[in-house]
């Protein structure tokens, strides 16, 4: 089954072009916001490609930018209609925005770096592990609500198995391992699970042992997600109880970076990661 990415990627290349054009044009953010009757920050947001814009508002920009060739205004327009349209999640009802935001990333990415302090990773989870966290973390929700959001966690795994599947590189903290979630037959069976997954060839999964003592993911859980080079740059993610936080700053990513490669280094490999797992899990028996 092919991939479902969503308006992610439409916007960003719809965006990049309009920008491009723009300074071909040598017409500054003020200058077409005052033609669109908008203002400057909503055109960053457009060329970032952070929110889809109107096929009217395209083509003022088009005209405004001097473009008369019919196959490059229809692309333009082509690419607005397809960043209009609505993700796959849309089914699942209203989500809040950060959410939304973050799964129209990890629908479009190639590829997501992973480090996990916590817990283990949202797109490793079965059914019964995620349930017993939402019930944890989420006291003020409705069961309908936690359902939902089941669902869609649930939904979000599809992505390691559709065309191309995503390649999901996760390091995960022992400390997530060995705290048992749900009880011990939920958790058991979530160890059980990572150890399958981890088999797969599009899906690496490493144990940060606690004998490596203290280490850069001590500060928090981090994504790192990648895109085509011709789309967008990485994106790292961080999700704290101070809200939602996207880096994508050269000095950032690259702190993020070091980061990561240093946690990498002080993992175990895939095979002795998979002896610690099954070692944890039959703890569990």
């Amino acid at each position: 089954m092919a991939r479902a990415s969503g308006p992610t990627i439409a916007r960003w290349q719809l965006g990049g072009q309009l920008r491009q054009l723009r300074e071909k044009a040598a017409v500054d953010h003020a200058e077409i916001a005052a033609e669109l009757g908008c203002s400057a920050s909503k055109i960053y947001k457009i060329e970032s490609g952070d929110v889809g814009t109107s096929r009217s508002d395209v083509i003022v920009m088009l005209n405004r930018y001097g473009i008369t060739d019919e196959r490059q205004r229809q692309t333009a327009l082509d690419l607005q209609k397809q960043g209009k349209e609505r993700g796959w999640w849309a089914k699942y009802g209203q989500l809040p925005n950060p959410y939304s935001m973050y799964i129209g990333l990890e629908s479009a990415a190639t590829a997501i770096r992973n480090f996990e302090l916590a817990a283990v990773p949202g797109l490793l989870q079965t059914e019964d592990y995620t349930r017993a966290l939402f019930d944890q973390q989420r006291l003020n929700d409705s069961p309908e609500e936690l359902s939902r959001r089941l669902q869609v966690r649930m939904a979000r795994q599809e992505c390691l198995v559709e065309d191309p599947p995503v390649q999901l590189w996760a390091i995960i903290d022992e400390g997530a391992l060995r705290r048992v979630v749900g009880g011990p037959a939920v958790m058991r069976a979530q160890l059980e699970h990572l150890v399958t997954l981890s088999q797969r060839n599009n899906i690496n999964v490493q144990a940060l042992p606690f004998s490596e003592g203290a280490h850069p993911g001590m500060l928090g859980s981090v994504s790192v997600l990648e895109f085509p080079e011709e789309v967008h740059t990485p994106v790292a993610y961080v999700e704290s109880f101070a809200g939602d936080v996207y880096l994508e700053k050269e000095e950032d990513m690259r702190r993020v970076t070091v980061a990561y490669t240093h946690l990498h280094s002080s993992a175990l490999s895939a095979a002795k990661t998979r002896d610690l797992i099954a070692a944890i899990a039959h703890e569990l028996t």
